[in-house]
């Protein structure tokens, strides 16, 4: 169940209109999850510094469970993840940090538990 959150300074504007849905789907098939397990949020508009400039940029925070927990895996999503937000947010990649992190199905609640005893 990964969860993903775009923070921007970029205006609502700024972002095309179906970034959201566009996130969730490219997400699914570099995580290899179903849209359906997919928790996209979007802000926009934030007063935000990357690398001490406030000129536009973007950070994505991507946790889930299993399929971020290594070096390996991650160097291989953050590629993949970068050439969706250079394109479709038109920002370098200078401006644009991802965080991973992993975390343990008894740490996501759903229907009542957590996701260990679904």
């Amino acid at each position: 169940m990964p969860f993903l959150e775009l923070e921007t300074s970029l205006s609502q504007e700024n972002i095309p209109k179906d970034f959201a849905e566009n996130l969730c789907s490219v997400a699914a098939s570099i995580l290899g999850k179903p849209k359906e397990r997919l928790n996209v949020t979007v802000k926009s508009g934030l007063s935000m510094l990357v690398s001490g400039s406030a000129a536009p940029c973007a950070q994505l925070i991507i946790s889930s469970i299993a399929v971020v927990g290594t070096a390996e895996q991650n160097k291989e999503h953050s590629s993949k993840f970068f050439e969706f937000l250079t394109k479709e947010l038109s920002l370098g990649q200078d401006r644009i940090v991802l965080r991973f992190y992993p975390v343990e199905p008894w740490q996501i609640g759903k229907k009542g538990t957590v996701m260990t005893f679904l």
